[in-house]
């Protein structure tokens, strides 16, 4: 063995450091991140042994590594940019927006991201970073602490992407702690030779084994805590939430502007599709913003990566899409979309909605998607108040329009029945455009009230947007959706959409159920097809909807017996006391940790201020309070003298000696009938400043609670003579 190489320290290291870029498992996968982590552990590994057999190459080490571990990346992972296995310019820029680029195009990508070497390289090329200045510092400067420096920069990079939780945690900080214990403890280590032979073995002591049995422990104890404990309840913040992926360059239109346009072609191709489940409606966009005169996308998009988390036992399904009419970014999707087989689309997960990252290449697109519907089950139709965006802003609403929402939902409370009476209205009280000329456009608030007031026609535009604005001033949460109906129309073997399919529908958040579907416009279910299992729970609601004269206000959910809002009324007043009680106990805390010793402060300044014979009397109450504070005995009567005594007797000489020194100047100010001057002031505020650095000396404990008691800021009624 070399005397500058330990095996078993370098082992350790690279262990770790593999260990730490596996840990981004979760963003990638494991087949993905193994083989790369794995060819730059074995580089170093490599350089290692060479340099300890030639060391001659010791100062050229880390040039080492990082050039073949730069190598090994390239014949790994950037395999089609190298010619003949030899690196070429388009490698070494690969390489370079691996570096750059890499991190923040993983940030703006759903997980696991897809593989590919501009977002892949970033992590084994951290972890090359992390093996060169690891070996410098442990085989080089000896550090096998500060060793472990880089694998946990690593390692905490990996969790501020991704945190593991539960199980997996443990099993991280285990897997990464084994090495790091290792490493620590080869540093450790006595080697001595062995008797009667050339070999060597190792002399295991105390100090060798507390330092690698300590940071196993205290890791994985570490990682069973953090694990186990949400102080809030909440996912903890990673960086994926402080990005988002660009929107394309191209034009971005409105499809609802389009609504009316499409319908004045009615026969034009859109997209057909060939499924094996019944589709109801293909969404392109989802509004939620609402200014009073537009209707805007707050969309968060990302790079679609290896697919996404559909419904756990929902009803897989999937379709194969040809799009010919649809010159814009959007595409269309599914709500419960899982994955994309043929593009490489940005995505809004919250929505559900598609769109292209740059412009088509040509007249059509070919795509498949694939969904994962849940079984839906409207539960007691409680709405979701808090669903993000459901309660948007509506603009400055026409006054004469909030009778309307009021006679829309017959003075219901905000349910998932008051959001099917809405849709019974509308769909009762208002008619629906037809044919291709004089067709309604628009959809803010001056538009909305002419339907709503005036005309009462209009088209899905008109449906919608109406639904959602009178939805929301009735406290049902609602959005705007706009996209296509699923087609009974075949050609082919596959489903013919076209612009008369165009239709835009509002969605309800229902707690436990998500964003519900509905239509106003009454038209769904009249084209004679199969339903999805989404709609068919809503057909089955709207079947089971009383009689508009059977409502009656306020609707209770299924099962709340008839004094519940009495009892709920009262509950949500008993919360508030509890509230308000919880407030006065913080709010008393905050004024006795804070207030009391504010007020001592300004109690010692203002005494500090006073001139003559008050300013000697200011100093003795200063004492005399500073050490009832600390538990000095005082009783009406005592003299400054027996103060002393008893201060002596529980501080030392320290305490005693200054207050016996104040008692002498008080003697004077008092008795001798003599004007007291500045100096006597300065003197017995001394002794008070002597008094304080020997209360200093006593324990911080004793010190924090005199300064927190309160009853030294009670004034003393008898005479200070006495």
């Amino acid at each position: 063995m070399s005397a500058g190489f330990d095996r078993i320290a370098v082992a350790g290291l690279l262990g770790a450091t593999g260990v730490a870029g596996l840990l981004f498992t979760p963003v990638f996968g494991r087949e993905a991140l193994l083989v790369p982590v794995l060819v730059v552990v074995l580089v170093g590994y490599g350089c290692a042994e060479l340099t300890a057999k030639f060391p001659k190459l010791v100062p050229y080490r880390p040039l080492l590594v990082a050039l073949l571990g730069l190598l090994g990346l390239i014949e790994t992972v950037l395999t089609s940019t190298t010619l003949a296995c030899l690196p070429t310019a388009a490698s070494v820029q690969g390489v370079a927006r691996g570096l750059t680029e890499g991190w923040q195009l993983t940030l703006q990508s759903t997980w696991p991201a897809r593989p590919v070497p501009e977002q892949l390289l970033f992590v084994p090329l951290s972890v090359l970073i992390a093996v060169v200045l690891g070996l410098e510092l442990v085989l080089r400067l000896k550090k096998p602490l500060v060793a472990l420096v880089p694998s946990l920069a690593v390692a905490g990079l990996a969790q501020a992407y991704q945190a593991l939780t539960g199980i997996g945690a443990v099993a991280a900080a285990l897997g990464y702690a084994l090495p790091a214990g290792l490493l620590l403890w080869s540093g450790r280590r006595q080697v001595v030779r062995a008797p009667g032979g050339p070999r060597f073995s190792w002399r295991v002591t105390g100090s060798a084994v507390w330092p690698a049995l300590s940071t196993v422990v205290a890791l994985v104890a570490g990682a069973v805590v953090l694990a186990g404990l949400d102080p809030v309840g909440r996912d903890p913040l990673t960086l994926k939430d402080t990005q988002a992926a660009p929107p394309p360059k191209s034009r971005l239109g409105n499809p609802l502007d389009d609504i009316a346009q499409r319908l004045t072609r009615p026969d034009e191709e859109v997209f057909r599709y060939r499924g094996d489940t019944p589709v109801d409606q293909w969404r392109l966009i989802v509004l939620n913003g609402f200014d009073g005169s537009n209707w805007l996308a707050d969309s968060r998009l990302r790079r679609l990566g290896a697919g996404l988390d559909g419904a756990p036992d929902g009803a897989g399904g999937s379709a194969e899409l040809r799009v010919r009419g649809l010159a814009g970014p959007w595409l269309p999707s599914h709500p419960d979309l899982t994955g994309v087989d043929g593009l490489t689309p940005l995505v809004d997960e919250s929505a559900g909605t598609l769109m292209m990252d740059s412009a088509s290449t040509g007249p059509e697109r070919n795509y498949r998607l694939s969904w994962s519907s849940p079984d839906v089950d409207l539960g007691s139709g409680e709405v979701d108040a808090r669903a993000p965006g459901g309660l948007g802003g509506l603009g400055a609403v026409p006054p004469e329009l909030e009778q309307v929402a009021r006679d829309a939902v017959r003075g219901l409370r905000p349910t998932f029945q008051t959001a099917l009476q809405l849709e019974r209205f509308l769909s009762t009280n208002y008619q629906v455009a037809v044919g291709k000329e004089d067709l309604p456009t628009g959809h803010g608030w001056p538009q909305l009230r002419h339907f709503l007031l005036e005309s009462k026609r209009g088209t899905s535009e008109q449906f919608a947007t109406a639904y959602v604005v009178l939805a929301r001033m009735s406290g049902i949460p609602a959005r705007l959706v706009v996209g296509f109906r699923g087609s009974a129309e075949t050609d082919g073997g596959m489903n013919v959409v076209r612009n008369r399919d165009v239709l835009a529908w509002p969605e309800v958040a229902v707690a436990g159920a998500g964003w519900v579907a509905l239509d106003p416009t009454a038209t769904a279910g009249k084209a004679g097809r199969d339903q999805g299992g989404p709609g068919k729970a809503v057909a089955r609601a709207r079947a089971q909807l009383p009689a508009e004269q059977e409502l009656r206000p306020p609707q209770l959910p299924p099962g709340t017996p008839p004094d519940a809002a009495e009892d709920q009324s009262a509950d949500v007043g008993a919360g508030w006391w509890w509230l308000a009680a919880a407030a006065l106990i913080v709010l008393f805390g905050l004024l006795w940790l804070f207030g009391v010793p504010m007020a001592k402060v300004v109690r010692a300044r203002r005494r500090r201020r006073r001139s003559g014979a008050e300013g000697v009397l200011g100093a003795w109450d200063e004492i005399r309070d500073r050490l009832r504070a600390h538990g000095v005995p005082f009783r009406i009567g005592m003299t400054p003298r027996d103060l002393a005594e008893s201060a002596g007797a529980l501080a030392g000489e320290g305490i005693r000696e200054p207050v016996a020194r104040l008692a002498k100047v008080l003697d004077v100010t008092l008795w001798s009938g003599v004007p007291v001057g500045d100096g006597a002031v300065r003197r017995a505020w001394q002794e008070v400043g002597e008094v304080r650095r020997g209360l200093a000396t006593r324990p911080f404990a004793a010190r924090v609670l005199a300064a927190l008691e309160p009853r030294t800021l009670v004034p003393i009624k008898a005479s200070r003579r006495s």
